[in-house]
């Protein structure tokens, strides 16, 4: 039993780095030292905040996910971007909220101005509150405790919790700062 143990740490451990090293070898050949690949995230704006959605728009799409990781996360979102550019549409505050649905898998919702043809376009209203985190991945479990106890807070209750991974890896490494937001849609 304890073998087993260590062979899927091990096993967890290799994935992470080979993910890594596949989104660091992604970012080197799409960006150069001065192009920006994602924009600098201001905590502030989305920190601590109530907001009203009435059918915001969204793309959505699915990605692969190993134990909550993502797999093909980069080639999933190039084919949505390549898609909102082709329609002459904007991605909206460069967001994108993750619904991690199982181990598996994890629903991808990329805010746009209009609707993008042959993608899934849905739209979310009502009203949301968002909480900013700053730190590593390995953190997402204290960060969701502490969100669903700071609803409570503010006598709210969730219907559904989004996350917002603001910026890519290489990003982080450029900025220094690995900024998440939790999104909730909140009654």
């Amino acid at each position: 039993m304890a073998e087993t143990g260590r062979q899927i740490s091990y096993f967890r451990g290799n994935i992470t780095k080979v993910i890594n090293i596949k989104i660091n070898k992604l970012n080197s050949k799409n960006m150069n030292k001065n192009e920006e690949c994602c924009p600098k995230f201001d905590p502030a704006l989305w920190d601590n905040k109530i907001f009203e959605w009435d059918n915001k728009k969204f793309v959505k799409d699915k990605v692969f996910t190993l134990f909550y990781m993502p797999i093909n996360f980069g080639s999933v979102i190039r084919k949505l971007m390549a898609k909102i550019d082709k329609a002459g549409a904007k991605q909206q505050d460069w967001m994108g909220l993750s619904d991690h649905t199982s181990k598996w898998n994890m629903d991808i919702y990329v805010a746009v101005d209009r609707d993008i043809p042959g993608v899934e376009n849905i739209t979310l209203s009502g009203k949301f509150l968002s909480k900013v985190y700053e730190g590593d991945f390995k953190e997402t479990g204290k960060w969701c405790k502490d969100f669903k106890s700071y609803t409570k807070e503010k006598n709210l209750k969730i219907q559904k919790m989004y996350m917002w991974y603001t910026t890519c890896p290489k990003c982080v490494k450029k900025y220094g700062k690995n900024y998440v937001a939790i999104v909730a849609q909140v009654e």
